[in-house]
């Protein structure tokens, strides 16, 4: 077909109802659209298919990790600039999904596609998960962890850098220069001081990871430590760096789920980055577990990224994506609800600090390890895989650039019947950071 680009141009300007502000290179080679911008290439034919038969954000997401559609310049600039059009709409627009049902829309790409009879959709590439509903049993729980956490150690080297931190890092003022390893230390030093963390004190890690929080709270303040995690991969990463460091007296290493700990009760309890896989029908079922399993005067440090609130709560849906291709089963809550559910679990919540912007700082900085060495991601994974993990963390760094997602540190704790909370009267300072 001559002049694919420029036909494919005009239709999207047309269901978009806007100016398309990005190139458009076709399967031809023809191109269409402002001079100078990115260019969107679609490689073939069969990215326009996985739209007709997925509209919206999944079909767009089959496309880019089979390497159907992918972007000739900054990636960062491309998201940006189509996210108004695309993703940023509004609950009343009238978005690229809704546009794709329309019957004349559907008619016109099945023109440029040249489908002739019912054609089969074309199969999901083998890097999506797809499961009925979101269940939150351990059993489903476990498969989600494993699917999004055992890719491999070796890729997450790769991507997070020395510090295998996987949470958002804690950047100093002003950020250029700083080191994404210092920022992550960083961050787990504020955590520890939220905690009041001391030796001889027992730290439960829910959600512990590669065992980073875990070996810091041990070596440098001198805690008893249990890690929780349902990979085993990262157990096993996770034991061996306890063992090189000497701290096998002082922490343990388990893979258990937090419902089934049994062993309390203990001093504190961190949560970094884990909340988001409990699911909103199961949260007041973790609040209660995580009370239960502290001390009174135990503190509670829940660190988790949360969307802002819809105008109708019940029309919400998880992200499409990020469910097919990143963390299955995963659920964002506003940090008012978040807190609400904390509290009818028994926690008062003394403190709540957002450090959104410190979130795209370090998704920044994951893309830029990723792609410096994107050969051997590609290797370690697939080429599928790779594709994944850039596009989810460019684009959830211009979401939380743009507040439309946050992250916050949630600090509670299990107040006694005397009201003695034990905390500071000005807590903000949170004491020195760490050497």
């Amino acid at each position: 077909m001559p002049d694919a680009a420029l036909r494919l141009t005009r239709l999207l300007e047309q269901l978009l109802g806007a100016p398309l502000p990005v190139r458009i290179r076709a399967w031809d080679g023809t191109e269409a659209g402002p001079p100078g911008a990115p260019v969107l290439v679609v490689r073939n034919r069969r990215a326009l298919r996985r739209l007709l038969f997925k509209p919206g954000e999944l079909g767009l997401a089959r496309a880019w990790v089979a390497g159907d559609l992918t972007v000739d310049g900054d990636l960062y600039t491309a998201l940006g600039l189509l996210s108004g059009l695309i993703w940023d709409r509004g609950e009343d627009s009238r978005g690229l999904a809704a546009a794709l049902r329309d019957p004349s829309v559907r008619s016109a790409v099945a023109g440029l596609v040249k489908m002739a009879g019912p054609p089969l959709p074309p199969a999901p590439p083998a890097e999506e998960v797809r499961r009925p509903g979101h269940l939150h049993t351990k059993r489903t729980d476990k498969r989600a962890i494993s699917h999004h956490y055992d890719v491999g150690n070796d890729f997450y080297e790769l991507v997070l850098g020395p510090s295998m931190v996987y949470s958002c890092a804690y950047w100093p003022a002003p950020e250029p220069g700083a080191t994404l390893e210092q920022a992550q230390h960083d961050k787990l030093g504020l955590i520890s001081r939220k905690l009041d963390l001391k030796p001889g004190r027992r730290l439960l890690d829910v959600g512990c990871g590669w065992g980073s929080m875990a070996v810091h709270a041990a070596r440098e303040h001198g805690v008893s430590v249990v890690g929780v995690t349902l990979s085993q991969e990262q157990a096993a990463y996770a034991r061996k760096r306890v063992a090189d460091e000497g701290l096998t007296d002082r922490v343990e290493i388990r893979v258990q789920d937090y419902r089934d700990v049994s062993d309390g009760p203990y001093d504190a309890i961190s949560s970094i980055g884990m909340a988001e896989h409990v699911g909103a029908e199961r949260y007041l079922e973790y609040a209660g577990d995580l009370h239960a399993l502290l001390k009174p005067g135990g503190r509670l440090l829940n660190h988790q990224i949360a969307r802002r609130p819809q105008r109708d709560e019940s029309a919400y849906r998880v992200d499409e994506f990020i469910d097919a291709y990143v963390f299955p089963d995963g659920e964002l809550a506003p940090v008012g609800t978040t807190v609400t559910q904390l509290e009818r679990a028994g926690f008062e919540v003394r403190d709540v600090e957002s450090i959104r912007e410190h979130y795209a700082l370090t998704l920044r900085r994951w893309v830029a390890n990723l792609e410096q060495h994107w050969d051997r991601a590609v290797r370690l994974t697939s080429p599928g895989r790779a594709r994944v993990w850039q596009l989810y963390m460019a684009a959830s760094a211009l979401a939380f650039e743009r507040n439309r997602i946050g992250v916050n540190q949630v600090l509670a704790v299990k107040t006694p019947d005397s009201g003695a909370s034990g905390m500071p009267l000005r807590a903000r300072t949170w004491g020195a950071p760490d050497a």
